[in-house]
């Protein structure tokens, strides 16, 4: 036996041995852990919370800048702990300033509420912080009216509750602050604006947007929106001549006033609702015809788009050749037209375009009484004789007849 342990390779054989009891053991205690941990439930994971909020803790006296509003919050452990960890989130993350004087600092971002069972990972674990003095202003609060009210729509009376607002932040950021004001949305805003909350906003002379705490942080806001109007007379607008042989006897519209919507400034300088223009060449017989507002920008009429327009024509025509008649001529009496040299003459027609459009000579009819006339030249009055409605007129008053 003694001479074993002299041999080396007997020793190296049991150095073998051993080490491969050792490897099996390992592994065998290894893979129990696993399948155990397994079975329950107790593996290890990590998951990660983005935009985490971060609280500050500090005394009341002062005010910091440099802490993130978000981090990042990984935590790591068993599922079972995990899991409700990440769903509930009732951990708290937070720095805690109390205690520090004014000035730079560099201070970690620390978490409370979590399990000692799960590793936490906070992005950025440090942060450098400035803590300064408290300090708290009043400032007024403006109005910012954006986007455009409807066509004739206009801004009334406004008002702000409160009227000013109490910004605490550090002295340095007060000082920063150029301007406090609301934005208020009137884009197609018919009605007035009745208390509308509204959240204020604070900026520097370069328009950037600062972090500061507000008292309150929304006002009311309260606006008057008004359609102003106001009745004129409707006037009816022509252009060109009509056509030859008529003329107009009257034209007007059927709605004499209407009532017309603007901005007050508009208003003040429209006297009268005027349509588009009538083209008198296209007009040839009377009527009534549609025709549409020709307003100035800014100006409707919400309820009418058009009016209607009477037309009233008088129409001139000549009637050519219309016979002239003798009456009571004594027996054997026989009748020569000096002036007219014929029987006929022409009768000129003027009234409404309806009556006059469809005369003929067939209508008329043009009589020289004879009774009482002897043998030779006379001048005799023409009588004539149509349909009502229409004024005749013929060429000759007197015409000269010979009796024979």
């Amino acid at each position: 036996m003694d001479n074993w342990f002299k041999s080396k390779w007997f020793v190296r054989a049991v150095s073998l041995a051993f080490a491969v009891l050792l490897f099996v053991f390992v592994n065998v205690e290894i893979n129990d852990s696993e399948n155990e941990n397994r079975f329950f439930g107790t593996s290890k994971e990590m998951q990660t919370i983005e935009n985490v909020p971060v609280d500050i803790r500090i005394d009341e006296n002062f005010v910091v800048s440099g802490v993130p509003e978000h981090v990042r919050v990984s935590l790591e452990g068993a599922k079972s702990i995990l899991t409700p960890a990440i769903k509930q989130r009732n951990f708290d993350i937070f720095v805690d300033l109390r205690g520090l004087d004014e000035g730079e600092h560099k201070v970690e971002i620390k978490y409370a509420n979590i399990s000692d069972d799960l590793k936490v990972y906070i992005e950025p674990k440090t942060v450098d912080v400035v803590i300064e003095e408290r300090s708290s202003k009043e400032f007024n609060v403006n109005v910012d009216f954006i986007n455009n009210l409807p066509e004739g729509y206009e801004l009334g009376k406004t008002e702000v509750n409160p009227k000013t607002v109490k910004i605490t932040s550090s002295k340095s950021v007060i000082d920063q602050i150029a301007i406090v004001k609301v934005f208020v949305d009137i884009g197609g805003q018919k009605e007035s604006i009745d208390n509308r909350e509204v959240p204020i906003n604070v900026y520097d002379s370069q328009g950037n947007e600062l972090n500061v705490t507000l008292n309150p942080e929304n006002v009311e806001v309260s606006a008057e929106v008004n359609n102003p109007s106001k009745t004129v007379p409707v006037s009816v607008a022509t252009t060109g001549k009509l056509p030859d042989g008529y003329s107009l006897t009257s034209i007007s519209p059927e709605t004499k006033e209407v009532k017309v919507y603007g901005t007050s400034s508009v208003l003040e300088g429209i006297e009268k609702a005027t349509t588009e223009e009538i083209d008198l060449s296209e007009i040839t017989e009377p009527g009534t015809i549609d025709v549409d507002f020709a307003l100035p920008d800014g100006v409707q009429v919400p309820d009418k788009k058009s009016i209607k327009v009477n037309l009233e024509l008088e129409q001139t025509k000549t009637i050519k050749d219309v016979p002239i008649d003798v009456e009571n001529l004594e027996d054997g009496q026989k009748v020569t037209f000096l002036k007219p040299d014929n029987s006929m003459m022409d009768v000129t027609a003027s009234g409404k375009a309806e009556d006059v459009d469809k005369l003929t000579a067939e209508d008329i009819t043009l009589t020289v009484n004879a009774d009482g006339l002897n043998e030779g030249e006379h001048e005799a009055s023409v009588t004539i004789d149509g349909p009502d409605g229409a004024k005749l007129t013929s060429e000759f008053e007197q015409i000269t007849i010979e009796i024979t």
